[in-house]
């Protein structure tokens, strides 16, 4: 460890010595400073914690993202968009303490050897993982591994009062990005994408084959609460959309010239009907692709104005495996809007953006939303008008449903209740929905909630000391009903049922198919004539 640090402190200083000869007063004071505080300072000193106090004191400086990671923050930011991962293939959720099963990936090493959701792992190798409050990092690095090593888990299933114990051999796990692809209507695709990862273009594609062979002619492209990812992928996905030539997005800064995107001739949609689906936290790549398609008049853009992240942050991958991502460009759309919203007041007041514009009533009422006349744009084809200034504005608002989601019905979802309330039933009767319902079609249209479930529900919540509050549970009940049966169809099926459920009173979803289905009103949204 100390030759490391060693290491670390001759290389730093070597590099703030380069900089310095290079260079300003400024980089020489940096440099002494680090050499004065080294050798001279009264305690003894960690000189790798020095150097990267310093990166991430000049960064916070800058912008709210430009940031500095080390190396296991670099490993877990870049795993789930590289598309894979070595491991045992389970999708869980951490409740009371407990791991629960929530879905056995198809071909991979926990379905080899018979792991099967509603099974809850108390044991990894030999160390119990259940009613201990570990981590959520600290069980995945133990059920996580290289490809081909062994890893043993102790499960409780059912009501068995034994354990089941597993050997299963870690394997390459797919890691995917598209959450539910299925026909909205005869004619109408729903697509459901969570990030923009390396496979998702390949994913879209795949999707939207199958799709297309069902009938689609129309699309509705979901990326509410997508946060973004890789650029390339933004890139490869709007030009599915957008016919040759076309600019999809460009960026710029100080010292970066500007570099453009544009579309190709292998757009697999240029023709028919497109909805994109955006709301307060579809970010960066979401808005890129959100905005080429917006400026082109190619397809509407549905829900609430996006996050607002159109910065560039090039990844400077340092020697011990940690990582500078400085911002060195902003993205701006086709008509030349910048994405970026405002941050010179500083990351406390950008972070607190999203409740700023809850508390003015952003999300519910678009009379609360106000562009200056500096910040209105017009497309390419059809001259709308548009705006600047910070994130996507849709062409269609649709206001937060706040009326069925009272502060009763959040401290269930966040104690995690309503999931476990859920699990807990399909333990109890997996076996009799998979007898009872031979297809999801059916049980969508034929499952009907038990009142003894909600009753269950309320005691659970009354235990965890979440007063009930008939009122608010009156007005929220329908809705706890809808989500109640929308995880247990996840959990008996997959992650497309869950979204094919919890969509039906979903209102940009629902403003969206309207719209499609009414090609007048949708050409008229997007200004012909």
């Amino acid at each position: 460890m100390r030759k490391r640090l060693v290491y670390v402190a001759v290389m730093a200083l070597a590099c703030l010595q380069v900089f310095a000869q290079n260079n300003s007063q400024e980089a020489r004071k940096l440099s002494l400073a680090f050499y004065t505080i080294s050798t001279l300072y009264v305690d003894s000193t960690n000189a790798d914690k020095l150097v990267e106090d310093a990166i991430t004191g000049m960064l916070e400086k800058l912008d709210p993202h430009s940031d500095y990671l080390d190396a296991q923050e670099t490993k877990d930011m870049t795993e789930p968009l590289q598309g894979n991962f070595d491991g045992i293939g389970i999708q869980f959720n951490m409740l009371t303490d407990t791991l629960y099963v929530i879905q056995v990936i198809a071909g991979g090493p926990s379905e080899k050897v018979g792991l099967m959701a509603g099974d809850r792992i108390i044991m990894v190798n030999d160390t119990v993982i259940a009613g201990v409050k570990m981590k959520n990092t600290d069980i995945m690095s133990r059920l996580r591994g290289k490809k081909g090593t062994e890893v043993r888990v102790k499960v409780k299933r059912g009501n068995s009062p034994d354990l089941i114990e597993f050997r299963i051999i870690r394997d390459k796990i797919p890691v995917y990005s598209l959450d539910a692809a299925y026909m909205a209507d005869k004619t109408t695709g729903y697509i459901k994408l969570n990030r923009f990862a390396a496979s998702s273009a390949d994913e879209f594609r795949e999707s939207m084959e199958k799709l297309k062979a069902q009938g689609m002619q129309n699309l509705i492209l979901d990326l509410q609460g997508n946060g973004g990812g890789y650029l390339n992928i933004a890139i490869d996905l709007a030009d599915e959309f957008l016919s040759k030539g076309k600019l999809i997005v460009y960026t710029e800064g100080n010292t970066q010239p500007r570099e453009e995107a544009t579309a190709t001739y292998k757009g697999d949609f240029e023709e028919g009907c497109l909805i994109i689906l955006v709301d307060e936290s579809s970010a960066s790549a979401s808005e890129i692709l959100a905005g080429a398609v917006q400026d082109w008049d190619r397809g509407l853009i549905v829900g609430r104005r996006t996050f607002g992240k159109g910065l560039v942050q090039k990844p400077i991958p340092l020697p011990d495996g940690s990582m500078l991502r400085l911002t060195v460009s902003r993205y701006y759309t086709p008509t030349g809007r910048s994405i970026q919203k405002p941050f010179e007041n500083g990351r406390e007041d950008y972070q607190h953006d999203l409740i700023d514009r809850y508390n003015r009533g952003e999300l519910m009422s678009v009379d609360s939303i106000h562009f200056p006349d500096s910040m209105k744009y017009h497309t390419l084809v059809n001259e709308r008008v548009v705006y600047g200034g910070g994130g996507i504005m849709p062409d269609i608002f649709v206001p937060l449903d706040t009326a069925r989601t009272t502060d009763y019905h959040r401290r269930l979802v966040a104690t995690g209740l309503i999931n476990r309330a859920a699990m807990n039933y399909v333990d109890r009767n997996r076996s009799e929905i998979n007898s009872s319902y031979r297809n999801f079609n059916q049980f969508k249209q034929n499952f009907q909630m038990s009142d003894s479930l909600l009753d269950e529900l309320i005691s659970m919540g009354t235990e965890e000391k979440i007063e009930y509050n008939e009122e608010q549970f009156n007005l929220s009940k329908e809705f706890i009903r809808l989500q109640l049966k929308a995880l247990i169809a996840r959990d008996i099926y997959d992650m497309g049922e869950y979204f094919q459920i919890i969509n039906d009173e979903n209102p940009s979803y629902r403003k969206a198919l309207e719209i499609i289905n009414d090609k007048t009103l949708y050409l008229q949204e997007l200004g012909y004539k």
